[in-house]
């Protein structure tokens, strides 16, 4: 089982070795750490590299925060280019949603901006995009996708309408569930719907999660235990086919970094 989204970079430092091993004890063969800023980035850079067989690193800005200054911008941006062949993503990124009411008028169309900067530079590496982007917010979205011409992106913690949803499946984006699919309708509606070979699992942690099963738990990818229980019986799968299929997802999303690999588009 693997971990699409978890933000590593933000558990203790002096924890994550000991829940590294833990969780690849409890049969978690990897996660995907993004980044929410330049020392964000940095730090899962650093990770990535002390464990290379286990992280597969993500460089973003999230979108729920101001436009990074111009400097910090261009210093992740170069990061990005100068480090892509260690990259599995570009991420996390996407736009404002939650906070636009305290971030002003113009943040949706800076974050619009922004977004295309990173739409367009995955595309250049052919590098997937971990998305946030939720609600109304989801063709604002698919249009940045689909203008620059994104081959792979992955929608983390989605909430849209049908027709939105629809429209990610047959863009041949994918989905992630979340931990509270093991006990919210909402959730579960989403994972009916998702074609199984565009699923994801991911936990978003340290995000707390609450619920019947998680409440007052610390996030741990572990919790994929109970999610695939849950996601292969709405889907009418048995565990052990749902988690191979959802691991093969993670490679044809979230290739693993290629040292002497070029991923740069040839146009």
């Amino acid at each position: 089982m693997f971990d699409a989204h978890l933000h590593l970079e933000q558990y203790p430092d002096e924890q994550i070795e000991g829940l590294i091993e833990s969780w690849r004890i409890g049969g978690i063969q990897g996660v995907v750490a993004v980044s929410t800023g330049l020392r964000s980035a940095h730090r899962t850079l650093d990770l990535q590299q002390r464990f290379p067989d286990f992280v597969r690193a993500a460089l973003g800005t999230h979108p729920e925060q101001p436009v990074p200054p111009e400097s910090e911008l261009v210093e992740l941006l170069q990061l990005i280019e100068l480090e892509k062949n260690r990259l599995s993503a570009i991420g996390e990124v996407g736009l404002p949603h939650y906070a636009l009411a305290e971030l002003g008028t113009m943040a949706l169309d800076d974050h619009l901006e922004l977004f295309g900067v990173f739409a367009k530079l995955a595309a250049r590496h052919r590098l997937p995009l971990v998305l946030h982007a939720v609600h109304d917010k989801v063709p604002l979205a698919l249009e940045v996708l689909q203008r620059h011409r994104v081959e792979r992106a992955h929608f983390h913690w989605l909430k849209a309408v049908p027709a939105d949803l629809q429209r990610i499946v047959e863009a041949g984006y994918y989905v992630s569930v979340t931990p509270d699919v093991c006990h919210r309708e909402r959730d579960q509606q989403l994972a009916r719907h998702v074609p199984l070979s565009q699923l994801l699992f991911e936990t978003d942690g340290p995000w707390p999660h609450v619920g019947p099963l998680f409440a007052g738990r610390p996030t741990s990818p572990l919790f994929l235990h109970e999610m695939v229980g849950r996601v292969a019986q709405l889907k009418g799968v048995s565990q052990d086919a749902l988690a191979q299929q959802v691991r093969a997802n993670v490679d044809a999303c979230y290739a693993p970094p290629s040292p002497n690999g070029d991923r740069t588009r040839i146009d």
